[in-house]
Parts: structure tokens; C-alpha cells; sequence
């Protein structure tokens, strides 16, 4: 690395960019990875919040391109805790000897291609240059928290925590007032293990969402044998599936199913727990009347836990089911039945200020000691704008995406050659199951440099047509779905200032994986080599 020039330089140290390390390295290519943490993981080395953990099954949320890795690694609960999950990562570093290609606590600020050298020329925080021919963003959907300026933050006298930046060492919130703003994911997940310790805990709430049981627990050893014992089989299943995960979908319609019918598998899900919920019915997604059957059971089921009438109907959603990322918790809605939690609406009366001791709604203050901001993310183009980022003719992509990201496959750029993205804005991304996702997309950048280098050509670049079809592919499968009716982080809408676009490919995995393998299939169709 003396040099600081290489074949490939890789933009984090995540799952992507570890996996990017492995396969180009096998490939013969010289990589680095600059990595702005001190340590692999990704968004599992910085969200270390309480009752953080994965939503999706560990067993499938997990690398596949080793067997031996599948059947040496052992985890201990049905959803992983993130602790474990950095484990897996930092195992993985270890296994395939690729820390000596990651740089750590290096954060990129600019990223230039030189168009005289043919090279991406990277500048970081500390003021070194790193060069490579080809520079791929493994910077993640969701690395950068979304930190609202709230009015009197900086006076506020306490200690202030984001979810999506929590410190390393335990934060011990024992007899002190806390105060939780946001009910998203991360809230979700971290209220119910802060309101066991805080001596009171408000919840600051714009927008109820829909949460599902997880029921996690010790994974089931018959389950583990069973799955090692046929991953290949899994794998090829769950590719099958719209979001990439191996499970039960119903295609029957839910508004030719009886009541008691209805009931039946909205119950059998409920107790199954999980992200696949919505797999109860094959038309949820797509007509608002079947989507209010399944909205009304978990309405239903938040009335029967929550004592409190006005409590549960405060905590009832009322846009559909699924239009967000469904959440998955481990007693969130019991924990409101808590003598010592409070929920106060912000979005009839917003937050006015936070003062050096309170948070004050409707001019009361709630009086606290600590504050818990748990707003989110700067989803999907967040990190990779966060990069200065400037293709031919000096232009800025952040000027190109103004109005919205424009990629073609969620993997290139028109204007910016050798420029690759993982699991960019264009491609299902958040919709699936991260890790096969991430896989597939690092096979295809590092097969297409692999035939590059076969065949001696230097330069790879999104055509505008092809980039301007795929936009409006995107676009249009978007617009006649569900899903872009509800404000949401897909579409940038709890981000100021955001443009409202949805960023994800929601014509499913299956369909953007034939598609993206026919480009390369026909010699990178849609794209300009030389």
C-alpha cells in the first residue's frame, strides 16, 4: 500500500467491501478498502444501540459464496444480535486474511476521476491520496444517521445518543430520565431494553408504525442441521422470491379468502413472526382494500396488548401495512403498559424546543436527563454523497442527483467511468435480504472487470439512454405500487430537503437478477468499453 495505487480501491469495510476484498484478490487484482471506522461491519460496527439485531433470519442473513464458512459458523439466536453479527464480520476479516488490504478510521471526502491518467484519484480526512482505476462506493444504504436540527438541541445539559452512532462502550441508563425521539426501526427495538433500566422513559412519536413479534430465542439446533445440511437448496429458493428470503408465500388473494379464513393466517403469521407477515396474502401490496384486512389485524392485536384505549390508539398506524419496512420487535407495543413509559404525539403538536433539561411539546416539558435520537437514516444515496464525488468534465454527482439519484441497475453512473455501486439507488437493495443482495452485485462488478481485464480494455461507462430507460423502468414499476403511497425513508421523505423519489427496484430480486445478468450476458449491453 506504500504506493497508495491500485487495481480496485473499495469505499468501506462492510460486508460489500469485505467480500470485494476476497473476490478481487483471487482475481489477481491489486485492492484496498479505506474503511472510515476502526473495524469491519459496516452499519454492525456502528449501530451498537440497545436491542439492536438483525430483522432477518441469521441463518439466512449470512454469506454464501463459502460452503466451509455456512458450516463452521455457529449462531446462537433465531435474529442476531448485532454483537454477534460483528463477530461474523470480524471472523470473516480474519478467516480470509483481509485486514492487511483495509485501511481503518480513513473516511473518503472526495472521490475525482483524472481522465489524462484514467484513474480515480480518492482524497480522506486525513489528508491522504489513495489511487485506483476503478473505484467501487461499498458505503451501504443505510451508514449515514438523519439528524434532524432540532430547536435548543446544542443547549440541551445531558448526554445526547443517535441509534445510528452509538457509542462503544455500554450506555447505562439506570434511574435516569430518558427521552426516545423517533418510532422507527431502531426505536423499536431499543425502547423496550431502555425502558427496563430508565427510571421514565418518554417516547417522542410523529408516525405509528406496524411492528410483528419477533419471537426470538435460542435458534433450533434441528433447524441448523436441517438448513447446513441442504444450503444450497435454501439459496436457490429464496433467489426465487421477491425479496430474497426463503419462506412460505401465500399468491391467494386476501380479498377472496372468508373472515375466518383471514383471521386464521394473519393469526399463523402473528405467531410465526417475522418479516414475511405480509407473505400472508399474494395481494397486499397491491390493492389498499386487501391490505386493510391485514393493517386491521395488527391494529386489532395493538388494541388487545395495550391497556391504555387512548394509549393503543395513539400507537395504531393508520397507512397501510408494508408501505414502510415493516418492524420487528421483541415486546415494543407491551412496553407501553409500563407504569413508567409515556408516549407523546409530536406530529399533532410537534417538538418546539429542546431545552438544557426537557423536551417541550405544547409548551409542557418533560423533564429527562438523557436524549436518544432515533431518526433514521440517510438512506441509500446518503453515504455515497456524503463522498465528494466528480466524473468527466468535472461534474459533481451531487449536482447530476439534485433531483434524485439516476443510475443504471443501481450499479453505475453515466458520466463517472469505472465507477461501480453496491446495491445502489436502482436495484432492490433494502427490499431484500441484504447479504445475497450485496453478494450478487460484488459477483457481477468483479466478473465485469474480470472480462474487462480479459480482453485488455481500460474503461466502463453507463450509456445516458440506457442509464435514462432504467431510471424510468424504476420509475414506473414505482408508480403502481403500494409502497410509494407512504411517506417513508425509500422515498427520502424523513430526510429535509430530500428529493421525494423511490430509490429502490421494486420489481423483485428474481427480475432484476435475469435482467442485470442479460446485460453482461450480451457484453455489458447499455454500456461503453474501451
Amino acid at each position: 500500500m506504500a504506493e497508495n495505487k491500485f487495481d480496485v480501491v473499495v469505499v468501506g469495510a462492510g460486508f460489500a467491501g469485505l467480500y470485494l476484498l476476497h473476490r478481487l484478490r483471487k482475481m489477481g487484482l491489486s485492492a484496498c478498502a479505506l474503511e472510515a471506522g476502526g473495524g469491519v461491519g459496516g452499519t454492525w460496527y456502528w449501530n451498537r444501540y440497545p436491542g439492536a439485531r438483525c430483522d432477518i433470519e441469521s441463518m439466512q442473513y449470512s454469506y454464501q459464496f463459502s460452503d466451509e464458512l455456512q458450516q463452521e459458523w455457529e449462531w446462537t439466536e433465531r435474529y442476531a444480535p448485532q454483537s454477534e453479527i460483528l463477530k461474523y464480520a470480524e471472523h470473516v476479516a480474519d478467516r480470509f486474511d483481509l485486514r492487511r488490504d483495509i485501511v481503518f478510521n480513513t473516511k473518503v471526502t472526495s472521490a475525482r476521476y483524472d481522465e489524462a491518467e484514467a484513474l480515480w484519484v480518492l482524497e480522506d480526512r486525513n489528508g491522504g491520496h489513495t489511487k485506483g482505476r476503478f473505484c467501487i462506493m461499498a458505503t451501504g444504504c443505510l451508514s449515514v444517521p438523519n439528524r434532524p436540527n432540532f430547536k435548543g438541541l446544542e443547549t440541551f445539559s445531558g448526554p445526547v445518543y443517535h441509534t445510528g452512532s452509538w457509542p462503544h462502550d455500554r450506555v447505562d441508563f439506570t434511574g435516569l430520565r430518558v427521552g426516545v425521539i423517533g418510532t422507527g426501526s431502531s426505536a423499536i427495538q431499543s425502547i423496550p431494553v431502555i425502558a427496563g433500566e430508565a427510571a421514565h422513559l418518554f417516547v417522542f412519536q410523529r408516525t405509528a408504525n406496524y411492528s410483528i413479534p419477533a419471537h426470538n430465542g435460542p435458534i433450533d439446533a434441528e433447524r441448523v442441521k436441517k438448513v447446513k445440511a441442504n444450503y444450497p437448496e435454501m439459496r436457490a429458493r429464496a433467489k426465487t422470491t421477491l425479496p430474497g428470503i426463503d419462506a412460505r408465500y401465500n399468491t391467494a388473494s386476501a380479498l377472496e379468502a372468508t373472515p375466518e379464513e383471514l383471521r386464521a393466517e394473519y393469526e399463523r403469521r402473528w405467531q410465526e413472526g417475522g418479516l414475511t407477515f405480509n407473505g400472508a396474502f399474494g395481494d397486499l401490496m397491491l390493492s389498499k382494500e386487501a391490505n386493510k384486512t391485514a393493517a386491521d389485524f395488527v391494529r386489532a392485536k395493538i388494541r388487545e396488548i395495550v391497556r391504555d384505549p387512548d394509549v393503543a390508539e395513539m400507537l395504531c398506524p393508520t397507512n397501510i401495512i408494508g408501505g414502510k419496512r415493516l418492524c420487528v420487535d421483541s415486546g415494543y407495543f407491551e412496553t407501553f403498559n409500563r407504569d413508567t413509559v409515556t408516549l407523546v404525539d409530536v406530529r399533532s403538536t410537534p417538538i418546539e424546543e429542546i431545552t438544557a433539561d426537557a423536551v417541550r411539546v405544547g409548551g409542557r416539558d418533560h423533564e429527562i436527563d438523557a436524549l436518544v435520537i432515533a431518526t433514521g437514516f440517510d438512506a441509500m444515496t446518503g453515504a455515497i454523497l456524503n463522498v465528494d464525488i466528480v466524473g468527466r468534465d468535472g461534474r459533481r454527482l451531487r449536482d447530476k442527483w439534485a433531483d434524485g439519484p439516476r443510475s443504471y441497475l443501481g450499479l453505475a453512473v453515466s458520466g463517472y467511468p469505472n465507477l461501480f455501486t453496491v446495491t445502489g439507488p436502482g436495484s432492490p437493495s433494502v427490499l431484500t435480504n441484504m447479504l445475497p443482495t450485496l453478494e450478487q452485485h460484488v459477483d457481477w462488478i468483479s466478473d465485469c472487470i474480470g472480462y474487462m481485464e480479459a480482453r485488455g480494455l481500460a474503461s466502463i461507462e453507463a450509456d445516458r439512454d440506457a442509464e435514462d430507460d432504467w431510471v424510468d423502468h424504476v420509475r414506473e414499476i414505482s408508480d403502481a405500487a403500494l409502497k410509494t403511497t407512504t411517506n417513508s425513508w425509500y422515498l427520502g421523505s424523513n430526510v429535509a430537503g430530500k428529493p421525494r423519489v423511490f430509490m429502490p427496484y421494486l420489481g423483485g430480486l428474481p427480475e432484476y437478477i435475469r435482467r442485470s445478468e442479460q446485460v453482461a450476458a450480451d457484453g455489458y449491453e447499455g454500456f461503453t468499453l474501451i
